[in-house]
């Protein structure tokens, strides 16, 4: 795991979630455009005062910048999701439902 490039990830999903272009983020972070899209490509990383002022900005809690193990690889993710069925084959049918809800 390449924790700059899943905490970039999880920064443009944040940053998506809010509506804000790199452009908007950057300006609240006191950045540059350039240096955002570094930290989103995982090619870059922060100061302590950015990270600050991006829990703010976003007004999130810190940890949920950190959760980012929905954003591994497709196969990695389904195969997870096996292991987890296969650990708790009570709970099949209902995801099964919330699946096929998911997918109508």
């Amino acid at each position: 795991m390449n924790i700059k490039k899943y905490l970039g990830k999880r920064i443009k999903e944040l940053r998506k979630n809010k509506h804000y272009s790199q452009e908007q983020l950057a300006e609240k972070l006191e950045i540059s455009q350039n240096a955002l899209s570094y930290i989103e490509t995982g090619e870059n990383f922060f100061s302590a005062e950015t990270l600050e002022r991006l829990i703010k900005t976003l007004d999130i809690e810190p940890q949920e910048l950190f959760t980012f193990s929905h954003l591994q690889p497709k196969e990695n993710l389904i195969d997870e999701i096996i292991i987890m069925l296969k650990n708790n084959p009570d709970k099949i049918q209902e995801v099964y439902k919330i699946t096929k809800a998911l997918t109508l």
